[in-house]
């Protein structure tokens, strides 16, 4: 069942645990777009320094601010950029005041084995899986697992990366689409159900291998998609 949102007025973004180096990047690039910004924490003083920080760093970022994450989950879409260690424990006592909204969860199940990242299993498959069992009246979409925090950060450079998008929710898949069409560069894709996180949140294991081997800071671009996206 789809849920009812009011897509055209949905154009405010929390952001749970956005002073994190992903969090704060994806925060002033929406910002930048035009979008009003809450970089959320559990701390109202961090909060306000990190979006303090980004404004005097960035130009046309007016419209971002800090706030405790119960007041980034007011917001009509709302980012989960906390630890995968930290996501249910962050958004349980949120439930009730997240049903029927769009949740984008950009965890990734990792660990370091020696020199190398492996993709951990996780209840329900996925961590945007075990999101959505968590928050079941809401609409979970899973996104933004291979784009490098540090590119997406800085915005005097648009980046070249395809973000592969997927949720069992088609309306708030395309709210997320179109929500992250708005940075520069980053090309979203519709990937499918939620079914495909597991293997999406996975291959980013593969990536930091591949980065760690080369010294390099590379991400996902899919080619044949010309005119699409």
């Amino acid at each position: 069942m789809v849920l009812p949102c009011d897509w055209g007025s949905a154009l405010d973004v929390g952001i749970i645990g956005g002073t994190g180096p992903l969090g704060s990047a994806l925060a002033a690039r929406l910002a930048a777009s035009g979008l009003s910004v809450v970089v959320g924490s559990r701390v109202r003083e961090k909060a306000d320094e990190v979006a303090e920080r980004l404004r005097a760093q960035w130009s046309g970022l007016e419209t971002l601010r800090g706030g405790e994450n119960d007041e980034a989950i007011r917001s009509e879409t709302v980012v989960v950029a906390v630890p995968w260690e930290s996501v249910v424990k962050t958004v349980e006592p949120f439930t009730r005041l997240l049903a029927g909204k769009v949740v984008l969860s950009l965890a990734n199940a990792l660990m370091k084995m020696g020199s190398e990242f492996s993709a951990i299993e996780v209840p329900r498959g996925s961590i945007a899986q075990l999101l959505q069992s968590t928050l079941p009246e809401s609409q979970v979409v899973a996104a933004l697992h291979h784009v490098p925090a540090r590119e997406l950060a800085n915005l005097s450079h648009p980046i070249e990366v395809d973000t592969l998008v997927c949720s069992d929710f088609p309306e708030a898949k395309e709210r997320a689409i179109s929500l992250l069409g708005r940075v520069p560069g980053l090309r979203a894709l519709d990937a499918g159900s939620l079914a495909q996180a597991g293997a999406i949140e996975a291959m980013t294991a593969v990536i930091l291998n591949v980065n760690q081997r080369y010294h390099a800071r590379s991400s996902i671009r899919l080619t044949g998609l010309e005119g699409e996206g």
